[in-house]
């Protein structure tokens, strides 16, 4: 018997409401301060124990929801752990690889890239083409993303290994934001989430134990992980989800327009990253274009 969803009854292409925007704003913030938080970690933590900690703390967060364990149907679960692969397992380890070669701030912009990829699969594989604002809304959040590179260009580190394992990631994000959104609306965010998330959690194990015998403890770094996981990979993945319900994948991609802007402001902040005018103005587009792809779809 298929378990009822926890999405509105209305369509995916209708213009956002407040719970929409409050989903959206949410999650942009925990995911644009996943960046620093990284950061924060490799002080202390080896890559691959930040992506398993982060992971697994997730999955116990969902876990103690009763909602987490409301069943899904066989032919669905392939899928699920197709998500687990595609957002999790491959993604969250890339990251703090990642972060390695290249600062915080130019990883959250480089991960704007994601309504592109999240756009271009969903008009290939899943017949999902970008109308009218939307393809306005990815023009513009584009060139916003093009000024705030540009003009932080001065905070340096964007070596081509560090670029690269980004853009694998985001591209990893293209696929599983249109996947979600039809197995999320049939069984609602959390138990899609928290299984996604222990699927990630075993595929992660191994790379996980590697760096654990290669970390040392420090209590900035432990925090740092902690919230990461509970906050940013357990509450933030069932509010993305709930939201892809509602306004679908590539739609709910845009998310990712608001995360380069968190993460910038908070390097400029706590990692003294430069803040030029041009990247305030590459804010500006960042977020006419986010307004642009909320608009009802036609």
């Amino acid at each position: 018997m298929t378990a009822p969803t926890s999405s509105l009854p209305r369509s995916d292409r209708e213009q956002f409401v407040v719970l929409d925007w409050m989903l959206f704003t949410a999650v942009g913030l925990i995911w644009g301060s996943s960046f620093l938080l990284i950061k924060i970690g490799l002080g202390s933590f080896h890559p691959g124990f930040i992506t398993w900690a982060r992971v697994g703390l997730g999955a116990l967060a969902l876990s103690v929801m009763p909602a987490a364990r409301r069943p899904s149907e066989r032919p669905d679960r392939a899928r699920i752990f197709g998500l687990g692969v595609l957002w999790v397992a491959i993604p969250f380890t890339l990251f703090p690889l990642a972060e390695e070669h290249i600062n915080s701030a130019v990883t959250g912009l480089l991960n704007g890239a994601t309504p592109f990829f999240a756009g271009l699969i969903g008009a290939v594989w899943f017949n999902r083409v970008p109308r009218g604002p939307q393809r306005w809304g990815i023009a513009i959040g584009f060139l916003g993303i093009i000024l705030i590179s540009v003009g932080s260009s001065a905070g340096g580190g964007s070596a081509f290994v560090g670029v690269l394992m980004v853009l694998v990631a985001t591209l990893c994000y293209g696929f599983a934001s249109n996947m979600a959104g039809p197995i999320q609306q049939k069984y609602g965010s959390v138990p899609v989430m928290a299984r996604m998330l222990v699927v990630g959690t075993v595929l992660t194990a191994p790379f996980g134990i590697y760096g654990l015998s290669r970390s040392e403890f420090a209590w900035d770094s432990v925090l740092a992980v902690v919230v990461l996981g509970v906050i940013g990979a357990g509450l933030a993945f069932a509010l993305m989800a709930t939201l892809i319900g509602r306004v679908g994948g590539p739609r709910a991609s845009f998310i990712t327009y608001l995360i380069p802007v968190v993460s910038l402001l908070l390097g400029s902040v706590f990692l003294s990253d430069t803040v030029t005018v041009m990247a305030l103005l590459g804010v500006v587009f960042i977020m006419g274009g986010a307004v642009l792809a909320s608009r009802r779809e036609h």
